[in-house]
């Protein structure tokens, strides 16, 4: 039974209040016990002639207070709950709970928890057991059935995990638990987003015929996932991804972190109507980007919204260094053109400014290159060749090319992996036996192992490396005779590695194929010191161990005894509860395993077709509170008062009279004395000067509040109570002034004379203010108010000049027409406003480029005899057309309303700046231009 937001458990004992009158009836003829007083001669004798009076019945305050105790008990014993929620009707010996606790559940976990504790709830009033599965757990972890008390303890110690859900394998396990309870009620309790074998899930739990089907989802898939971060030659990208089934446009703000958590760069994309997929680009110098560690989405407390970043996102400064000149006119044919072209997607190339190998070398070791590529070097000169192998052996990569110098030149212990036989080594021709040689499999050793052999792919000639037991060690691709293609080898914390043909397309036509590209980039990414993290060596691990893992609520955390070492290599291993996204490996080097790949999207479940009833579900806190106690509680309160009215009636805590010779005395003389004091002092009349509205100004002067005109707009005035409002927060954060919640004002009709400022946008569509009011606007000016004056037209620069105008301008000057406006300047550049709180040169809002007006100084013409504003007073009017509202607007998270014109995240920090400096300029006036304490400041700072 419920009634409205009132429902009762046992509605029927409500017939109980029809023996509120018959209580009523009865109380009345019950009297309070005649009062006992000890025999006193003295009083009898003055009652003798007083009638003796018996009450018949109770005193109808007491008759009251016991009727409302009866009605008190007879509310609670009917069970009342306030805010009832209806009750599922789950059919069945037995309810099916399953659950996503999957990385998408995260964000709103509490209220899906606060879901299930009512469908238990209600599966307890009818004694179903409940078989409770999560779909995100372990495949072996226990299901049930559970009574109702288990399934609740078990339902709180559950927790978001960071991975995908698995509902086929889940859903299987709770349909075979099904068996045991034909006809039972099945709870779907989703995150909201699809995902591979749903359609198998849904059908394996619909095949047992269940009496009812409860289907919950999120009201609103706000879910963002983040797909991809490339560092790209000119900044980050980043990949945003959303739900299909939102279409509504949305900003998102994304946050780049270090190693130790601190931000350290931000990017916004923007998702436009009907778009689920939007790219930002985090544009912030080389250096720094490369100490990004983790990208994550503000406002999305989800692993999803993370990507954390190992060294294969970290660009590298790669030096070229070649002997042979570049030819203009051909440059297909230079040795470093196919490098180039290689390698610019994944690396900063860098080149000598020389072609001279003894000044070339060190102008490259100059700039700290990660990685130095030789295009058929020749003799090095022996000085830059000893800072060579310095730079190599302190952990430099050297990739060196073959060609007819190299061959010449001999071998070179320190700076070749191995030794080369003299000369060259042509394949195929008319005056050979042999053919172009294609190349075999990669040895599984070297870090081109994950790579397919290209088949079209040719040698014909090639520099031969001399054979030496740990030749096979050293090679990293060979041919198919056997011969090494690119032989690698350590050097101290070095690499050095050596293609064994040229890199231009002469003796082979690797140079043009994708596989060169990928074989550097993986050179690449050793010069990195991922030696370990990204290729398995006989001395390197086959698995690398969690370092760093991403919890279920977006937070970089340490390894969780559930998480396993991850395969080196595995590009393409899942994201499970035993290998979490996060980082893999130790300090010296990890890979990252996000949870969503590049191509991934998110899209929105879809109900299943059944054949039985459906019930939608909302996920929801339980607002519903029993009254039950608190009704006994407010009863037996009202019983206690009941037996303290009947003791004191009963004179219990009455004084028993005691004999006072001096004492009657004493007290006629005070009461004398108290109506002397009266009669002789008597109280001063006071008049009732209370006035209408006192309490309203009483608020409205105990806080400074700014103020904004009411344009009769709702999209105007809301951008300028939420700039305000921004503002606002931004004197709360940076200065000590604490101002109250901004007021719109209608300058018609409320008092002006509460607000220091009152900023007034201009609309040109608005009807022309009053007489009357632009009076009371002119008095405000006049009684040291100021009104802030904004067109928002951004190109209004001059608004004073004759000629063409924008129609907000034309607006204004009407306005201005009618006022007393002294005379106006843009702010110089010794004005208090440029340095009242902070150092300011301009004053931009959401767009930059027109002056802020101000009242014009006594001598403005002379710019050499006024270094400071002089006088106290501040000007009564500014001028503007940079839209200052729209720039300081934020929405109920913080976050910016509308973009700045243009898009510089400065121009927004200028705007809230210059705001500060004119809330202060207004509260303090020009004290920065007294010049009077200046001997004793720096008397004070001894100087």
């Amino acid at each position: 039974m419920s009634w409205l937001p009132l429902s009762f458990g046992a509605p029927l004992v409500l017939f109980g209040l029809l023996a509120l009158p018959v209580i009523w009836w009865l109380l009345r003829l019950t009297p309070p016990r005649p009062q006992q007083e000890v025999f006193p001669p003295l009083r009898i004798l003055a009652r003798v002639l007083k009638r003796e009076e018996t009450p018949h019945q109770s005193p109808w305050w007491l008759t009251l207070l016991r009727l409302l105790m009866a009605a008190l008990i007879v509310l609670a014993l009917a069970e009342p709950v306030f805010n009832p929620r209806e009750k599922l009707s789950t059919g069945g010996d037995a309810l099916a709970l399953l659950i996503d606790n999957g990385w998408a559940s995260a964000p709103d976990w509490e209220r899906r928890v606060a879901t299930a504790e009512r469908l238990i709830a209600d599966a307890d009033s009818t004694g179903a057991t409940v078989v409770l599965a999560f779909t995100a757990d372990k495949p072996n972890a226990e299901i049930g059935p559970f009574d109702a008390a288990a399934a609740r303890d078990r339902l709180r110690a559950a927790q978001p995990r960071p991975v995908p859900t698995d509902r086929p394998g889940v859903y299987a396990r709770a349909a075979a638990m099904l068996d045991q309870f034909p006809g039972a009620s099945i709870a779907v309790l989703s995150d909201g987003l699809a995902a591979p074998g749903d359609d198998a899930a849904f059908g394996a739990l619909l095949t047992k015929s269940p009496a009812n089907l409860f289907w919950a989802t999120p009201e609103r898939l706000d879910t963002i996932g983040l797909t991809a971060a490339e560092n790209e030659v000119d900044g980050f990208a980043v990949t945003v991804v959303r739900a299909s089934s939102d279409s509504a446009p949305r900003q998102v703000t994304l946050g780049a972190f270090d190693d130790k958590g601190r931000r350290i760069a931000d990017a916004t994309a923007v998702l436009q109507p009907g778009e689920s997929e939007a790219s930002a680009r985090l544009t912030v110098p080389f250096e720094l980007r490369n100490d990004f560690a983790s990208i994550a989405v503000d406002g999305q407390p989800q692993a999803g919204a993370v990507r954390v970043l190992d060294d294969n996102s970290k660009r590298r400064r790669v030096g070229l260094l070649s002997q042979a000149e570049a030819d203009q006119a051909q440059p297909l044919l230079s040795p470093l053109y196919y490098i180039r072209r290689a390698m610019q997607p994944f690396a900063d190339l860098v080149e000598p400014q020389s072609a001279d190998l003894g000044e070339a070398i060190p102008q490259l070791l100059e700039q700290k290159p990660a990685m130095i590529v030789m295009a058929d070097v020749g003799t090095i000169p022996e000085h830059a060749r000893i800072k060579l192998v310095d730079w190599l052996r302190n952990g430099g990569t050297l990739v060196r090319f073959a060609g007819s110098r190299l061959a010449a030149a001999g071998s070179d212990e320190e700076l070749l992996p191995v030794l080369l036989r003299t000369g060259e080594r042509s394949l195929g021709g008319a005056m050979s036996w042999t053919t172009p040689q294609a190349v075999s499999d990669f040895p599984s050793t070297g870090p081109f192992s994950d790579l397919a052999p290209p088949n079209e792919v040719t040698v014909t000639r090639q520099v031969l490396a001399e054979p030496t037991p740990d030749l096979a060690d050293r090679t990293w691709a060979n041919l198919a005779d056997g011969t090494p293609l690119v032989t690698g080898a350590r050097r101290g914390k070095g690499t050095l590695a050596l293609f064994h043909v040229t890199p231009e397309a002469t003796w082979s036509n690797l140079p043009i194929s994708g596989t060169f590209v990928e074989m550097l980039r993986r050179i690449v990414q050793l010069s990195r010191n991922q030696g370990v993290a990204t290729a398995a060596t006989e001395d390197a691990p086959q698995s690398l161990a969690p370092y760093r893992l991403i919890a279920a609520n977006g937070t970089i955390v340490p390894p969780t005894g559930d998480a396993k070492p991850l395969a080196v290599g595995a590009a393409t291993t899942p994201v499970t509860i035993e290998n979490p996204p996060g980082l893999y490996g130790s300090e010296d080097g990890v890979q990252a395993h996000n949870l969503l790949a590049k191509d991934h999207q998110l899209t929105p479940i879809a109900r299943p077709q059944a054949n039985v009833a459906v019930t939608e579900v909302a996920y929801a806190f339980d607002q519903s509170s029993a009254l039950k106690g608190p009704l006994i509680a407010a009863a037996v309160a009202l019983m206690v008062l009941d037996t303290l009215a009947v003791l004191w009636m009963g004179g219990v805590f009455a004084r028993r009279p005691k004999q006072r010779k001096a004492a009657a005395p004493g007290a006629a003389a005070a009461v004398l004395l108290g109506l002397v004091a009266l009669l002789a002092f008597p109280a001063e009349p006071r008049a009732q000067d209370a006035k209408p509205g006192d309490a309203e100004a009483i608020e409205a002067i105990s806080t400074t509040r700014l103020a904004y005109v009411l344009t009769g707009d709702s999209s105007i005035d809301s951008v300028s109570r939420a700039g305000l409002a921004g503002l606002t927060q931004y004197l709360i954060e940076k200065t000590a002034l604490e101002p109250g919640q901004p007021a719109g004002v209608d300058i018609a009709r409320d008092e002006l004379a509460f607000y220091p400022i009152i900023y007034w946008p201009i609309d040109a569509n608005a009807p022309m203010p009053s007489e009357e009011a632009i009076a009371r606007v002119d008095a405000y000016m006049r009684e040291g108010g100021t009104v802030l004056f904004d067109t928002r037209d951004q190109f209004s620069t001059d608004f004073t000049s004759a000629g063409s105008a924008s129609a907000a301008t034309e607006r204004l000057r009407d306005i201005l027409g009618n006022l007393n406006v002294p005379p106006l300047e843009p702010v110089p550049e010794d004005h208090v406003l440029t340095k009242t709180f902070f150092i300011l040169n301009e004053f931009p809002g959401r767009f930059n480029g027109s002056p802020l007006w101000v009242e014009a100084s006594l001598n403005a013409e002379n710019a050499d005899n006024r270094p400071v504003r002089t006088g106290d007073g501040v000007t009564p009017i500014m001028i503007t057309a940079n839209d200052f509202a729209g720039a300081w607007a934020v929405d109920a998270n913080g976050d910016a309303l509308l973009p700045t014109v243009p898009g510089d995240p400065m121009q927004r920090v200028y705007a809230y700046r210059t705001g500060v400096n004119v809330v202060m300029y207004m509260l303090t006036g020009n004290y920065k231009s007294d010049q009077v304490h200046v001997p004793v400041l720096l008397e004070r700072l001894g100087q």
